[in-house]
């Protein structure tokens, strides 16, 4: 997250995220399902974890074929991503535990992304393809010590596919839908999507490459508006692999982001010509070597993004970041392992607008003025005994070029006990984190503020779990976030506001549900419910209850055919009332809806086709106050593979 000097470094032990072929689905799906990550950067089985962790796989992304990232984790316990339900250009609000963009931490294929040019500094899952996705993994609570700054209320971890074991493979996928609100009835066909990946392996020598594209039209962005706003994106993705021996690899990749969307006045919430276009790069190296009992791996990675806002305030805004996290892995003797490792980041930022009376762009925030680097050495350990004991902590020593150091750290003892029927978990764990300013709210020349400390975090985690073999998961946890130093925008009065540290600290606290329901060997229930009790400070747009709710049904070897449901509570929202010139809030009824998915495999393991609708009973509600919201739609599609 920034830009200066830098140093290198070694050690540290990897998250060893590994990538599946697309051949056995069956043996993908079980690795899949038994082993997590994200606590520890250790393959650990998803039942020893002290954490509880939302694995989605990748048999479970196949059912899930034609929505996007954003959509697809909105339906994760303690998850609200705001915006997954409005037009398909909609900005996305990520609400974990109580918490804000700028306290969700991204990670792709265990590398932190994120974007020095935005507010929060958070990474906009708009720009991810959601078809040249393997798995994903979301940690929540206090994760700084493993994965630094932002890392406060969870961690994404988004892993992209990886090449088959075959010399050639080969995967073409396209999606049809309408894309309409609740009034209208005429289901034209407004929603394209298509993508296409070739893949393989020659003797050491592994390659992929990756191309989709989404246009999304016939939704105006605002609820009153008449003309549409488009959304159009592309996404391309190239990875080389080569394995030296057997213990070295290195893998090289790109890929470019990139999407155009337009927007409204969200002022009057009235129509407007209005377009932002966002443009990312992606450069990195992963390389492996691994020894007796252990390994190293350096994650390096170049990132570069450009935003373009074409309105009545039109800015243009450009940032780039370096990273390089580089960490040894060491296990002792399968009960102690050890992760030692060095993170370093270096981001900054630029931007462009218009003055007042003015007729071209001028530099607004200076790239030689907004950058900062980070270098954070860290280490974790995990014990692990055989009486059912396990113990995970850790600690970084963050150094920041504007703020100096600062020390975060976390504990997480687990207790399973093995029975007849299955097994019991009681875990527990507090931990710490720090979310640093970003360079918009350091540098911006109206509302940025160069005093502004760095917020402030500590999780506590109590919960339980039950397996039952072969039939069932349940699992509560209890969570209690203490906030202090929260950076709020504050208006000084005369129209006059600036980011400021608030002098209290905050609250925020719930209990997580979720469970998993073989009823019969082809039919399978799974439920999870959230409550979150926050301040009123931090209450916008979250609700107090959340529900999700699926039921799947294997019809035969080909047909697959399942009913998700969503219940939203009734939530607070805000909106500038461009009469008083005054912010109010106001109030937004529950919601509940239901999707329904199926697809029959035509051509065993060649050839796929699928339906989807979403919005069942067409339900009117808002999501965002002034925002239209997607009615019933209905979607088709196919899956090509060979």
């Amino acid at each position: 997250m920034n830009k200066k000097v830098c140093v290198l470094g070694v050690c540290c032990t990897l998250i060893s995220t590994f990538g599946f072929s697309q051949q056995d689905e069956e043996t993908k799906a079980e690795q899949l399902s038994e082993v997590v990550v994200t606590n520890s950067r250790f393959e650990i089985k998803r039942e020893n974890s002290g954490k509880v962790i939302t694995k989605i796989t990748q048999e479970e992304l196949q059912h899930l074929q034609g929505k996007s990232i954003a959509e697809i984790i909105n339906t994760t316990v303690g998850v609200e991503i705001n915006g997954t339900k409005s037009n398909a250009g909609q900005n996305l609000s990520y609400f974990v535990r109580g918490g804000r963009n700028r306290q969700v931490l991204i990670l792709i294929d265990g590398i932190q992304v994120t974007d020095a040019s935005q507010i929060a500094n958070d990474y906009d899952l708009r720009l991810l393809n959601a078809d040249q996705v393997e798995s994903i993994e979301i940690l929540k609570g206090a994760s700084s010590t493993l994965y630094g700054s932002g890392a406060a209320t969870a961690v994404i971890n988004i892993k992209l596919k990886e090449a088959s074991k075959k010399s050639i493979s080969a995967t073409f996928r396209s999606v049809l839908g309408s894309n309409q609100s609740q009034n209208d009835t005429n289901y034209a066909i407004e929603d394209f999507r298509n993508s296409v990946s070739i893949n393989g392996t020659v003797n050491k020598f592994n390659y992929l490459a990756s191309f989709g594209n989404q246009f999304t039209n016939g939704l105006s962005a605002v609820a009153n508006g008449t003309e549409t706003d488009a959304f159009n994106s592309i996404n391309g993705n190239l990875k080389l692999g080569y394995k030296f021996s057997k213990v070295f690899k290195t893998t090289i990749y790109g890929s470019f982001d990139k999407y155009t969307a337009d927007f409204d006045d969200g002022f009057l919430f009235a129509d407007a010509n209005n377009v932002l276009k966002t443009n990312q790069y992606r450069f990195g190296l992963s390389s492996e070597y691994k020894y007796n009992n252990g390994s190293i791996t350096v994650n390096a990675a170049y990132n570069d993004v450009e935003r373009n806002i074409a309105s009545s305030f039109p800015s243009q805004f450009k940032s780039n970041g370096f990273v390089v996290d580089a960490f040894n892995k060491y296990n002792f003797n399968n009960t102690f392992y050890t992760v030692l490792g060095i993170n370093i980041q270096d981001n900054n930022m630029e931007s462009f607008s218009i003055p007042f009376g003015g007729t071209t762009f001028e530099q607004s925030i200076n790239p030689e003025t907004a950058s900062f680097s980070i270098i954070d050495p860290y280490a974790n350990v995990v014990y692990t005994s055989d009486f059912g004991l396990s113990i995970n902590a850790g600690a970084r020593l963050n150094n920041h070029s504007e703020y100096g150091s600062h020390l975060v750290y976390s504990i997480n003892p687990s207790v399973k006990k093995d029975v007849n029927f299955g097994y019991l978990k009681g875990l527990a764990s507090y931990g710490t984190a720090y979310i640093t300013p970003s360079l918009f709210q350091l540098f911006e020349p109206t509302y940025g503020n160069a005093d502004l400390k760095p917020e402030e975090n500590a999780t506590l985690e109590i919960g339980a779990e039950l397996g039952i073999k072969d039939k069932a998961t349940f699992n509560v946890v209890y969570f209690n976030r203490k906030e202090t130093n929260f950076i709020d925008f504050v208006d000084l009065g005369n129209f006059v506001f600036q980011y400021k540290n608030t002098d209290e600290s905050f609250t925020a606290s719930g209990i997580e549900f979720t469970g998993d329901y073989k009823l019969t060997k082809g039919l399978k229930a799974s439920a999870n419910v959230t409550y979150t009790k926050v301040e009123d400070n931090l209450k916008l747009r979250i609700p107090e209850f959340k529900v999700n709710a699926n039921l799947d049904y294997q019809v035969s070897d080909a047909t697959f055919m399942s009913l998700s449901y969503q219940y939203n509570d009734t939530r607070e929202d805000a909106f500038f009332n461009s009469t008083t010139f005054a912010s109010e809030m106001v109030n937004l009824k529950s919601y509940s809806l239901l999707d329904y998915y199926v697809s029959h495999n035509l051509i065993k393991n060649k050839m796929t086709l699928f339906a989807y609708v979403t919005n069942l009973f067409n339900t009117d509600y808002q999501e965002l106050f002034g925002y239209t919201t997607r009615g019933r739609n209905v979607n088709i599609g196919f899956n090509l593979s060979f």
